[in-house]
Protein backbone atom coordinates (compact mmCIF):
# COMPACT_ATOMS: atom_id res chain seq x y z
CA UNK A 1 0.00 0.00 0.00
CA UNK A 2 1.14 3.49 -0.54
CA UNK A 3 2.22 5.57 2.00
CA UNK A 4 0.02 8.09 3.84
CA UNK A 5 0.55 11.17 4.98
CA UNK A 6 0.73 11.42 8.92
CA UNK A 7 -2.72 13.27 8.79
CA UNK A 8 -4.78 11.10 6.50
CA UNK A 9 -3.64 8.03 8.60
CA UNK A 10 -4.41 9.68 12.00
CA UNK A 11 -7.33 11.59 11.41
CA UNK A 12 -9.68 11.06 14.57
CA UNK A 13 -11.96 8.88 14.43
CA UNK A 14 -13.88 9.55 18.00
CA UNK A 15 -14.87 12.59 19.86
CA UNK A 16 -12.49 11.61 22.45
CA UNK A 17 -9.39 11.79 19.85
CA UNK A 18 -10.45 15.24 18.45
CA UNK A 19 -7.79 17.85 20.22
CA UNK A 20 -9.37 20.97 21.69
CA UNK A 21 -12.82 21.83 20.95
CA UNK A 22 -14.06 20.69 24.15
CA UNK A 23 -16.95 23.11 23.55
CA UNK A 24 -18.20 21.34 20.15
CA UNK A 25 -17.78 17.62 21.40
CA UNK A 26 -19.51 18.37 24.40
CA UNK A 27 -22.56 20.01 22.75
CA UNK A 28 -22.51 17.40 20.22
CA UNK A 29 -22.38 14.88 22.34
CA UNK A 30 -25.07 15.70 24.63
CA UNK A 31 -27.41 16.45 21.80
CA UNK A 32 -26.56 12.93 21.00
CA UNK A 33 -27.17 11.22 24.25
CA UNK A 34 -30.54 12.90 24.72
CA UNK A 35 -31.78 12.75 21.37
CA UNK A 36 -31.98 16.50 20.44
CA UNK A 37 -30.12 16.86 17.09
CA UNK A 38 -31.39 19.57 14.32
CA UNK A 39 -31.53 19.06 10.94
CA UNK A 40 -28.37 21.56 10.01
CA UNK A 41 -24.94 22.83 11.54
CA UNK A 42 -22.56 24.91 10.73
CA UNK A 43 -19.05 24.37 11.41
CA UNK A 44 -16.76 27.11 10.82
CA UNK A 45 -12.98 28.15 11.64
CA UNK A 46 -9.35 27.89 10.68
CA UNK A 47 -7.86 25.41 8.34
CA UNK A 48 -6.47 22.20 9.98
CA UNK A 49 -8.99 22.67 13.42
CA UNK A 50 -11.16 19.52 12.81
CA UNK A 51 -13.84 20.91 11.24
CA UNK A 52 -14.55 17.56 8.69
CA UNK A 53 -13.13 15.52 11.37
CA UNK A 54 -15.88 16.28 13.82
CA UNK A 55 -18.71 16.22 10.86
CA UNK A 56 -17.57 12.57 9.75
CA UNK A 57 -17.20 11.49 13.74
CA UNK A 58 -20.76 12.84 14.31
CA UNK A 59 -22.28 11.32 10.62
CA UNK A 60 -21.37 8.07 12.05
CA UNK A 61 -22.56 8.58 15.46
CA UNK A 62 -25.65 9.36 14.50
CA UNK A 63 -25.73 6.10 12.42
CA UNK A 64 -24.00 4.01 14.39
CA UNK A 65 -25.58 0.47 14.83
CA UNK A 66 -23.37 -0.34 18.31
CA UNK A 67 -23.18 3.02 19.71
CA UNK A 68 -22.21 3.01 22.78
CA UNK A 69 -23.19 6.68 24.52
CA UNK A 70 -21.60 9.46 21.99
CA UNK A 71 -19.16 7.46 20.84
CA UNK A 72 -19.19 5.48 17.71
CA UNK A 73 -17.91 1.72 17.48
CA UNK A 74 -16.05 2.27 14.20
CA UNK A 75 -16.52 -1.43 13.42
CA UNK A 76 -20.17 -1.70 12.41
CA UNK A 77 -20.88 -2.12 8.83
CA UNK A 78 -22.29 2.00 8.80
CA UNK A 79 -19.13 3.06 10.29
CA UNK A 80 -16.53 1.62 8.53
CA UNK A 81 -18.61 2.42 4.72
CA UNK A 82 -19.04 6.35 6.56
CA UNK A 83 -14.55 5.48 6.92
CA UNK A 84 -13.77 3.88 3.82
CA UNK A 85 -16.22 6.55 1.96
CA UNK A 86 -18.27 3.08 0.59
CA UNK A 87 -21.89 4.45 2.32
CA UNK A 88 -23.93 6.19 0.22
CA UNK A 89 -26.02 7.99 3.29
CA UNK A 90 -23.26 10.32 3.82
CA UNK A 91 -22.34 12.37 0.98
CA UNK A 92 -18.93 14.75 0.80
CA UNK A 93 -19.39 17.54 -1.13
CA UNK A 94 -16.64 19.80 -2.38
CA UNK A 95 -18.64 23.28 -3.17
CA UNK A 96 -15.37 25.08 -4.23
CA UNK A 97 -15.48 22.56 -7.04
CA UNK A 98 -19.08 22.27 -7.38
CA UNK A 99 -20.35 25.63 -7.10
CA UNK A 100 -22.86 25.98 -9.75
CA UNK A 101 -26.42 26.11 -8.64
CA UNK A 102 -27.28 22.81 -11.12
CA UNK A 103 -25.19 20.64 -8.27
CA UNK A 104 -27.11 22.19 -5.71
CA UNK A 105 -30.48 21.41 -7.69
CA UNK A 106 -28.85 17.01 -7.65
CA UNK A 107 -28.71 17.45 -4.14
CA UNK A 108 -32.27 18.91 -3.80
CA UNK A 109 -33.37 16.12 -6.40
CA UNK A 110 -32.24 13.27 -4.45
CA UNK A 111 -32.69 14.71 -0.38
CA UNK A 112 -36.20 13.52 -0.97
CA UNK A 113 -35.12 9.35 -1.12
CA UNK A 114 -34.78 7.73 2.18
CA UNK A 115 -31.36 6.62 3.28
CA UNK A 116 -30.45 2.95 1.58
CA UNK A 117 -29.00 1.50 4.48
CA UNK A 118 -28.34 4.04 7.44
CA UNK A 119 -30.82 5.89 9.79
CA UNK A 120 -29.92 9.54 8.59
CA UNK A 121 -28.74 10.72 5.24
CA UNK A 122 -26.00 13.18 6.10
CA UNK A 123 -24.84 15.72 3.38
CA UNK A 124 -21.11 17.23 4.26
CA UNK A 125 -20.75 20.52 2.25
CA UNK A 126 -16.86 21.42 2.59
CA UNK A 127 -16.18 25.39 1.99
CA UNK A 128 -19.98 26.14 2.16
CA UNK A 129 -18.90 30.08 1.14
CA UNK A 130 -17.86 29.10 -2.09
CA UNK A 131 -21.45 28.36 -3.29
CA UNK A 132 -22.74 30.75 -6.11
CA UNK A 133 -25.56 33.57 -5.16
CA UNK A 134 -28.07 31.29 -6.85
CA UNK A 135 -26.88 27.94 -5.29
CA UNK A 136 -27.69 29.56 -2.11
CA UNK A 137 -30.92 30.61 -2.87
CA UNK A 138 -31.84 27.17 -4.74
CA UNK A 139 -30.26 25.71 -1.33
CA UNK A 140 -32.50 28.07 1.77
CA UNK A 141 -35.88 26.42 1.13
CA UNK A 142 -34.62 22.81 1.51
CA UNK A 143 -31.76 23.96 3.86
CA UNK A 144 -35.17 25.26 6.42
CA UNK A 145 -37.77 21.91 6.39
CA UNK A 146 -35.45 19.20 5.10
CA UNK A 147 -36.74 15.64 5.06
CA UNK A 148 -36.96 14.26 8.68
CA UNK A 149 -33.68 11.86 8.10
CA UNK A 150 -31.84 14.33 6.04
CA UNK A 151 -29.06 16.10 8.36
CA UNK A 152 -26.66 18.89 6.65
CA UNK A 153 -23.47 19.70 8.01
CA UNK A 154 -21.82 22.90 5.91
CA UNK A 155 -17.73 23.42 6.98
CA UNK A 156 -16.84 26.86 6.24
CA UNK A 157 -12.84 29.21 6.96
CA UNK A 158 -15.02 32.05 5.88
CA UNK A 159 -18.36 32.17 7.75
CA UNK A 160 -18.70 36.24 6.91
CA UNK A 161 -19.41 35.38 3.06
CA UNK A 162 -22.34 33.17 3.92
CA UNK A 163 -25.55 34.86 3.30
CA UNK A 164 -27.34 35.63 7.09
CA UNK A 165 -29.97 33.94 6.12
CA UNK A 166 -28.01 30.88 5.63
CA UNK A 167 -26.48 31.15 9.20
CA UNK A 168 -30.00 31.62 10.78
CA UNK A 169 -31.05 28.23 9.63
CA UNK A 170 -27.90 26.32 11.30
CA UNK A 171 -26.75 25.35 14.93
CA UNK A 172 -22.77 27.33 14.46
CA UNK A 173 -20.53 25.79 16.11
CA UNK A 174 -16.92 27.80 16.06
CA UNK A 175 -14.13 25.99 16.00
CA UNK A 176 -10.27 27.68 17.36
CA UNK A 177 -7.38 27.48 17.00
CA UNK A 178 -5.77 24.19 18.87
CA UNK A 179 -3.10 25.34 21.52
CA UNK A 180 1.07 24.63 21.28
CA UNK A 181 0.81 22.02 24.07
CA UNK A 182 -2.29 19.76 22.80
CA UNK A 183 -0.55 19.89 19.41
CA UNK A 184 2.74 18.64 20.63
CA UNK A 185 0.44 15.76 22.90
CA UNK A 186 -1.14 14.58 19.53
CA UNK A 187 2.50 14.40 17.60
CA UNK A 188 3.59 12.66 21.03
CA UNK A 189 0.74 9.61 20.52
CA UNK A 190 1.74 9.66 16.67
CA UNK A 191 5.26 9.33 17.07
CA UNK A 192 5.02 6.37 19.73
CA UNK A 193 2.62 4.72 18.19
CA UNK A 194 5.34 4.43 15.06
CA UNK A 195 8.10 3.83 16.88
CA UNK A 196 10.16 7.04 15.65
CA UNK A 197 12.36 8.72 18.54
CA UNK A 198 11.38 12.59 19.21
CA UNK A 199 12.95 15.20 20.57
CA UNK A 200 10.37 17.81 22.53
CA UNK A 201 11.88 20.82 21.93
CA UNK A 202 11.53 19.41 18.28
CA UNK A 203 8.09 19.60 18.66
CA UNK A 204 7.38 22.59 20.31
CA UNK A 205 9.16 24.36 17.03
CA UNK A 206 6.97 22.52 14.41
CA UNK A 207 3.79 23.26 16.76
CA UNK A 208 4.36 26.81 16.62
CA UNK A 209 5.13 26.90 13.37
CA UNK A 210 1.42 25.77 12.50
CA UNK A 211 0.05 28.42 14.31
CA UNK A 212 -2.58 26.16 15.42
CA UNK A 213 -3.71 24.30 12.45
CA UNK A 214 -3.43 20.28 13.54
CA UNK A 215 -3.42 19.26 9.51
CA UNK A 216 -0.55 21.73 9.41
CA UNK A 217 2.20 20.54 12.06
CA UNK A 218 1.23 16.94 11.41
CA UNK A 219 1.96 17.76 7.16
CA UNK A 220 5.20 19.40 8.85
CA UNK A 221 5.96 16.36 11.19
CA UNK A 222 5.99 14.01 8.53
CA UNK A 223 8.58 15.96 6.55
CA UNK A 224 10.94 16.73 9.39
CA UNK A 225 10.64 12.60 9.89
CA UNK A 226 11.45 12.52 5.99
CA UNK A 227 14.30 15.09 6.25
CA UNK A 228 15.90 13.74 9.37
CA UNK A 229 18.01 10.48 9.00
CA UNK A 230 17.00 8.73 12.35
CA UNK A 231 16.74 11.27 15.03
CA UNK A 232 15.14 14.50 14.76
CA UNK A 233 17.07 17.67 15.47
CA UNK A 234 16.31 21.05 16.21
CA UNK A 235 18.84 22.30 12.78
CA UNK A 236 16.62 19.82 10.95
CA UNK A 237 12.97 21.37 12.28
CA UNK A 238 13.81 25.20 11.93
CA UNK A 239 15.16 24.13 8.32
CA UNK A 240 12.28 22.60 7.10
CA UNK A 241 9.06 24.83 8.99
CA UNK A 242 11.61 28.18 8.35
CA UNK A 243 11.57 28.99 12.03
CA UNK A 244 14.18 30.57 13.50
CA UNK A 245 16.26 29.27 17.16
CA UNK A 246 15.80 30.39 19.92
CA UNK A 247 19.54 31.40 20.44
CA UNK A 248 19.21 33.90 17.55
CA UNK A 249 16.24 35.65 19.08
CA UNK A 250 18.66 35.62 22.30
CA UNK A 251 21.62 36.89 20.57
CA UNK A 252 19.70 39.90 19.26
CA UNK A 253 17.47 40.58 22.71
CA UNK A 254 21.49 40.93 23.81
CA UNK A 255 22.53 43.37 21.33
CA UNK A 256 19.13 45.38 21.69
CA UNK A 257 19.90 45.77 25.35
CA UNK A 258 23.24 46.44 24.88
CA UNK A 259 21.99 48.84 22.10
CA UNK A 260 24.35 47.65 19.69
CA UNK A 261 22.25 48.33 16.91
CA UNK A 262 24.94 47.80 13.66
CA UNK A 263 24.62 43.96 15.53
CA UNK A 264 20.99 43.88 15.27
CA UNK A 265 20.69 45.03 11.79
CA UNK A 266 23.13 42.49 10.80
CA UNK A 267 21.55 39.40 12.06
CA UNK A 268 18.06 40.27 10.92
CA UNK A 269 19.67 40.92 7.42
CA UNK A 270 21.18 37.36 7.43
CA UNK A 271 17.67 35.87 8.46
CA UNK A 272 15.98 38.06 5.69
CA UNK A 273 19.21 36.44 3.55
CA UNK A 274 18.25 32.73 4.35
CA UNK A 275 15.13 33.11 3.30
CA UNK A 276 13.17 34.07 6.17
CA UNK A 277 9.96 35.82 5.36
CA UNK A 278 9.94 39.61 7.15
CA UNK A 279 6.14 39.17 8.48
CA UNK A 280 6.34 36.05 9.96
CA UNK A 281 9.88 36.80 11.43
CA UNK A 282 8.21 39.94 13.04
CA UNK A 283 5.26 37.47 14.47
CA UNK A 284 8.11 35.89 16.15
CA UNK A 285 9.65 38.30 17.55
CA UNK A 286 6.22 39.18 19.14
CA UNK A 287 5.91 35.76 20.55
CA UNK A 288 9.63 35.81 21.50
CA UNK A 289 9.35 38.88 23.75
CA UNK A 290 5.77 37.60 25.34
CA UNK A 291 7.68 34.58 26.27
CA UNK A 292 10.26 36.93 28.36
CA UNK A 293 7.09 38.80 29.61
CA UNK A 294 5.61 35.87 31.24
CA UNK A 295 8.75 34.25 32.33
CA UNK A 296 9.69 37.88 34.10
CA UNK A 297 6.21 37.68 35.60
CA UNK A 298 5.00 34.56 35.50
CA UNK A 299 7.90 32.20 36.05
CA UNK A 300 6.29 29.44 37.26
CA UNK A 301 4.33 29.18 34.22
CA UNK A 302 6.93 27.53 31.96
CA UNK A 303 4.61 25.54 29.66
CA UNK A 304 2.64 28.88 27.98
CA UNK A 305 6.25 29.32 26.29
CA UNK A 306 6.34 29.06 22.82
CA UNK A 307 9.81 29.99 21.54
CA UNK A 308 12.09 30.22 24.56
CA UNK A 309 12.71 28.07 27.45
CA UNK A 310 13.00 27.93 31.01
CA UNK A 311 16.47 27.83 31.21
CA UNK A 312 19.17 30.01 33.58
CA UNK A 313 19.94 32.33 30.57
CA UNK A 314 16.60 33.44 29.25
CA UNK A 315 15.42 33.70 33.16
CA UNK A 316 18.29 36.18 33.39
CA UNK A 317 17.52 37.41 29.72
CA UNK A 318 14.09 38.55 30.92
CA UNK A 319 15.44 39.79 34.53
CA UNK A 320 17.55 42.74 32.76
CA UNK A 321 14.10 43.83 30.64
CA UNK A 322 11.69 46.25 32.37
CA UNK A 323 8.61 45.00 31.64
CA UNK A 324 7.55 48.56 30.51
CA UNK A 325 10.49 47.85 27.58
CA UNK A 326 9.01 44.53 27.11
CA UNK A 327 5.36 46.09 26.59
CA UNK A 328 6.60 48.82 24.10
CA UNK A 329 8.82 46.31 21.98
CA UNK A 330 5.71 43.91 21.58
CA UNK A 331 3.47 46.98 20.70
CA UNK A 332 6.11 48.39 18.51
CA UNK A 333 6.41 44.89 16.46
CA UNK A 334 3.08 44.96 16.29
CA UNK A 335 2.13 48.54 14.54
CA UNK A 336 4.88 47.26 11.84
CA UNK A 337 3.36 43.89 11.32
CA UNK A 338 0.23 45.31 10.60
CA UNK A 339 1.93 48.20 8.28
CA UNK A 340 3.47 45.30 6.18
CA UNK A 341 0.69 43.66 5.00
CA UNK A 342 -0.25 46.71 2.75
CA UNK A 343 3.47 47.01 1.78
CA UNK A 344 5.83 45.64 -0.43
CA UNK A 345 9.20 46.85 1.60
CA UNK A 346 8.30 44.25 4.46
CA UNK A 347 12.13 44.49 5.61
CA UNK A 348 12.18 48.23 5.82
CA UNK A 349 9.22 48.23 8.48
CA UNK A 350 11.24 45.51 10.52
CA UNK A 351 14.68 46.76 10.62
CA UNK A 352 12.54 50.23 11.64
CA UNK A 353 10.94 48.32 14.30
CA UNK A 354 14.40 47.71 15.45
CA UNK A 355 15.35 50.79 15.25
CA UNK A 356 12.76 52.09 17.31
CA UNK A 357 13.25 49.38 19.93
CA UNK A 358 16.83 50.20 20.33
CA UNK A 359 16.29 53.95 21.24
CA UNK A 360 13.75 52.65 24.08
CA UNK A 361 15.15 53.60 27.23
CA UNK A 362 15.58 50.95 29.60
CA UNK A 363 18.17 50.44 32.66
CA UNK A 364 19.20 47.82 33.58
CA UNK A 365 18.23 46.97 37.10
CA UNK A 366 14.91 47.10 35.78
CA UNK A 367 13.88 49.90 38.73
CA UNK A 368 14.19 53.46 39.62
CA UNK A 369 14.65 54.40 42.98
CA UNK A 370 12.53 57.28 44.40
CA UNK A 371 15.70 59.23 44.76
CA UNK A 372 16.38 59.19 41.21
CA UNK A 373 12.81 60.00 40.01
CA UNK A 374 12.40 62.96 43.57
CA UNK A 375 14.70 65.73 41.40
CA UNK A 376 12.36 65.16 38.17
CA UNK A 377 9.15 65.71 40.20
CA UNK A 378 10.51 69.05 41.94
CA UNK A 379 10.99 70.15 38.39
CA UNK A 380 7.96 69.25 37.00
CA UNK A 381 6.21 70.55 40.10
CA UNK A 382 8.20 74.15 39.48
CA UNK A 383 7.49 74.25 35.20
CA UNK A 384 3.83 73.60 36.03
CA UNK A 385 4.09 76.65 38.37
CA UNK A 386 5.67 78.90 35.56
CA UNK A 387 3.06 77.74 32.97
CA UNK A 388 0.17 78.53 35.71
CA UNK A 389 1.33 81.86 36.13
CA UNK A 390 1.95 82.65 32.65
CA UNK A 391 -1.38 81.54 32.19
CA UNK A 392 -3.24 83.72 34.07
CA UNK A 393 -1.23 86.91 33.15
CA UNK A 394 -2.39 86.28 29.64
CA UNK A 395 -5.66 85.69 30.39
CA UNK A 396 -5.66 89.03 32.27
CA UNK A 397 -3.93 90.92 29.34
CA UNK A 398 -0.94 91.57 31.30
CA UNK A 399 2.44 91.79 29.30
CA UNK A 400 4.10 88.49 30.35
CA UNK A 401 7.74 90.49 30.75
CA UNK A 402 6.37 92.99 33.24
CA UNK A 403 5.17 90.76 36.23
CA UNK A 404 7.83 88.73 38.02
CA UNK A 405 7.45 85.31 39.29
CA UNK A 406 6.74 84.22 42.87
CA UNK A 407 9.93 82.54 43.12
CA UNK A 408 12.29 86.09 42.45
CA UNK A 409 11.72 87.84 45.86
CA UNK A 410 14.67 90.23 44.46
CA UNK A 411 14.62 91.57 40.99
CA UNK A 412 18.13 90.28 39.62
CA UNK A 413 20.81 92.85 38.83
CA UNK A 414 21.98 93.30 34.85
CA UNK A 415 24.73 91.37 34.88
CA UNK A 416 24.49 90.42 30.99
CA UNK A 417 22.07 88.23 31.04
CA UNK A 418 19.05 90.53 32.49
CA UNK A 419 15.98 90.58 30.02
CA UNK A 420 16.20 92.25 26.73
CA UNK A 421 13.57 95.31 26.24
CA UNK A 422 12.62 97.65 23.57
CA UNK A 423 14.88 100.73 23.29
CA UNK A 424 12.30 103.09 23.50
CA UNK A 425 13.14 106.60 21.05
CA UNK A 426 11.85 108.63 24.16
CA UNK A 427 13.95 111.77 22.79
CA UNK A 428 11.90 111.39 19.22
CA UNK A 429 9.00 111.36 20.80
CA UNK A 430 8.96 113.99 22.52
CA UNK A 431 10.28 116.40 19.30
CA UNK A 432 7.32 114.69 17.43
CA UNK A 433 4.93 116.20 20.74
CA UNK A 434 6.53 119.30 20.00
CA UNK A 435 5.49 119.75 16.34
CA UNK A 436 2.44 117.95 16.58
CA UNK A 437 -1.22 118.97 15.81
CA UNK A 438 -4.20 117.30 16.31
CA UNK A 439 -5.42 117.60 12.26
CA UNK A 440 -2.11 115.57 11.98
CA UNK A 441 -3.13 112.61 14.18
CA UNK A 442 -7.02 113.10 12.71
CA UNK A 443 -5.60 112.86 8.87
CA UNK A 444 -3.67 110.20 9.94
CA UNK A 445 -6.13 107.97 12.20
CA UNK A 446 -8.46 108.62 9.08
CA UNK A 447 -6.54 106.96 6.35
CA UNK A 448 -5.80 104.20 8.93
CA UNK A 449 -8.20 101.23 8.09
CA UNK A 450 -6.97 101.86 4.23
CA UNK A 451 -3.53 101.87 4.96
CA UNK A 452 -3.83 98.32 6.98
CA UNK A 453 -5.67 96.63 4.39
CA UNK A 454 -2.76 97.65 1.87
CA UNK A 455 -0.66 95.48 3.67
CA UNK A 456 0.64 92.00 3.48
CA UNK A 457 -1.36 89.86 5.96
CA UNK A 458 2.40 89.52 7.81
CA UNK A 459 2.36 93.22 8.52
CA UNK A 460 -0.80 94.00 9.23
CA UNK A 461 -1.02 90.88 12.29
CA UNK A 462 2.13 92.67 13.81
CA UNK A 463 -0.65 96.22 14.18
CA UNK A 464 -3.51 94.52 15.29
CA UNK A 465 -2.63 95.84 18.70
CA UNK A 466 -1.28 99.00 17.38
CA UNK A 467 -2.65 102.65 16.88
CA UNK A 468 -1.14 106.33 16.09
CA UNK A 469 -1.25 108.56 18.81
CA UNK A 470 0.17 111.62 17.80
CA UNK A 471 1.41 112.70 14.71
CA UNK A 472 3.15 115.89 13.15
CA UNK A 473 3.87 117.27 9.60
CA UNK A 474 6.45 114.45 8.82
CA UNK A 475 6.34 111.46 11.81
CA UNK A 476 3.80 109.93 13.89
CA UNK A 477 3.74 107.76 16.78
CA UNK A 478 2.50 104.46 16.97
CA UNK A 479 1.67 102.70 20.15
CA UNK A 480 1.76 99.19 20.84
CA UNK A 481 -0.53 97.15 23.40
CA UNK A 482 2.74 94.53 23.91
CA UNK A 483 6.20 95.21 24.56
CA UNK A 484 6.56 92.21 22.30
CA UNK A 485 4.85 93.24 19.56
CA UNK A 486 6.27 96.60 19.47
CA UNK A 487 9.96 94.43 19.50
CA UNK A 488 9.02 92.35 16.26
CA UNK A 489 7.48 95.79 14.47
CA UNK A 490 10.74 97.59 14.89
CA UNK A 491 12.47 94.28 13.92
CA UNK A 492 11.16 93.13 10.59
CA UNK A 493 13.12 95.12 7.77
CA UNK A 494 10.85 94.84 5.47
CA UNK A 495 7.79 96.34 6.67
CA UNK A 496 10.07 99.46 7.85
CA UNK A 497 11.05 99.69 4.61
CA UNK A 498 7.99 99.52 3.01
CA UNK A 499 5.66 101.52 5.42
CA UNK A 500 7.22 104.71 3.59
CA UNK A 501 5.57 103.90 0.07
CA UNK A 502 2.56 102.85 1.69
CA UNK A 503 2.14 106.45 3.42
CA UNK A 504 2.98 108.02 0.20
CA UNK A 505 -0.10 106.49 -0.99
CA UNK A 506 -2.45 107.06 1.27
CA UNK A 507 -1.55 109.93 3.13
CA UNK A 508 -0.07 112.01 0.67
CA UNK A 509 3.35 111.96 2.30
CA UNK A 510 6.07 110.17 3.53
CA UNK A 511 5.51 109.64 7.20
CA UNK A 512 8.70 108.49 9.39
CA UNK A 513 6.73 106.36 12.07
CA UNK A 514 8.08 105.81 16.04
CA UNK A 515 7.35 102.69 17.69
CA UNK A 516 6.17 102.67 21.32
CA UNK A 517 4.78 100.42 23.80
CA UNK A 518 1.67 101.53 25.87
CA UNK A 519 3.18 101.60 29.33
CA UNK A 520 5.94 103.99 27.71
CA UNK A 521 4.16 106.17 25.90
CA UNK A 522 1.71 106.85 29.20
CA UNK A 523 4.95 107.66 31.23
CA UNK A 524 6.50 110.17 28.23
CA UNK A 525 2.50 111.88 27.29
CA UNK A 526 1.89 112.76 31.41
CA UNK A 527 5.80 114.05 31.63
CA UNK A 528 5.12 116.06 28.39
CA UNK A 529 1.71 117.03 29.86
CA UNK A 530 3.32 117.91 33.47
CA UNK A 531 6.69 119.89 31.68
CA UNK A 532 3.86 122.13 29.32
CA UNK A 533 3.55 124.68 32.77
CA UNK A 534 7.61 125.06 32.40
CA UNK A 535 7.79 125.55 28.36
CA UNK A 536 6.89 129.19 26.87
CA UNK A 537 5.29 129.24 23.52
CA UNK A 538 8.41 130.62 21.89
CA UNK A 539 10.46 127.18 23.07
CA UNK A 540 7.95 125.41 20.69
CA UNK A 541 9.03 125.32 16.93
CA UNK A 542 4.60 125.07 16.64
CA UNK A 543 3.83 127.73 13.91
CA UNK A 544 1.26 129.17 16.44
CA UNK A 545 0.28 128.55 20.04
CA UNK A 546 -2.84 127.79 19.19
CA UNK A 547 -1.85 124.76 17.20
CA UNK A 548 0.33 124.27 20.38
CA UNK A 549 -2.80 124.19 22.37
CA UNK A 550 -4.60 122.26 19.92
CA UNK A 551 -2.30 119.45 20.67
CA UNK A 552 -2.61 119.64 24.37
CA UNK A 553 -6.29 119.24 24.45
CA UNK A 554 -5.93 116.52 22.24
CA UNK A 555 -3.79 114.83 24.71
CA UNK A 556 -5.70 115.57 27.67
CA UNK A 557 -9.10 114.19 26.06
CA UNK A 558 -6.50 110.80 25.25
CA UNK A 559 -6.19 110.78 29.09
CA UNK A 560 -9.58 111.28 29.98
CA UNK A 561 -10.34 108.74 27.14
CA UNK A 562 -8.38 105.77 28.93
CA UNK A 563 -10.87 104.87 31.67
CA UNK A 564 -9.21 102.15 33.48
CA UNK A 565 -12.37 99.77 33.04
CA UNK A 566 -12.53 100.37 29.65
CA UNK A 567 -8.63 99.92 29.23
CA UNK A 568 -8.94 96.13 31.11
CA UNK A 569 -12.02 95.33 28.68
CA UNK A 570 -10.24 96.21 25.77
CA UNK A 571 -7.08 93.87 27.28
CA UNK A 572 -9.52 91.13 27.60
CA UNK A 573 -11.32 91.16 24.55
CA UNK A 574 -9.61 93.77 22.00
CA UNK A 575 -10.96 96.81 21.33
CA UNK A 576 -13.04 95.85 18.05
CA UNK A 577 -15.34 94.36 20.52
CA UNK A 578 -15.59 97.07 23.15
CA UNK A 579 -18.01 100.16 22.78
CA UNK A 580 -18.32 102.79 25.44
CA UNK A 581 -21.70 104.24 25.82
CA UNK A 582 -22.25 107.66 27.84
CA UNK A 583 -25.48 107.87 29.82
Amino acid sequence: MAYQAFYRVYRPQTFEEMSGQVHVKQTLQNALLYQKTTHAYLFSGPRGTGKTSAAKIFAKALNCENRQGAEPCNECSSCVGIMDGSNTDVIEFDAASNSRVEEIRDIIERVHYAPSSSKYKVYIIDEVHMLSNSAFNALLKTLEEPPAHVIFILATTEPHKLPLTIISRCQRFDFKRISSAEIVDRMKTILMDSDIPYDETVLKVVAQAASGGMRDALSMLDQVVSFSSGQMSMEDALLVTGSIGQEVFFDISEALLQKEIGNVLTLVDQLVRDGKDPVRLTEDFITFFRDLLVIKTAPSLDELLELATAEEKFQQLAESFPAETLYSYIEILSHASQEMRYSNHAKVYLETAMLKMSQTASMESGKTTAVEVQPFLEKIQQLEKKFNLLEEQVRKGVPTGTVATPAASKPRQSRGNSRTKFNVPTGRIIEVLKTATKDDIQVVKSSWAHLLQSMPKSHSALLHEAEPVAASPTSFVLKFTYDIHCQMAADNQSFTSSFGELSQQHLGKVYDVLFVPEEEWLKIREEFIRSKGKLSVNDLPSETEQAAEQLMDFLHEQEKEEDPLVTEAEKLFGKDFVEVHDD
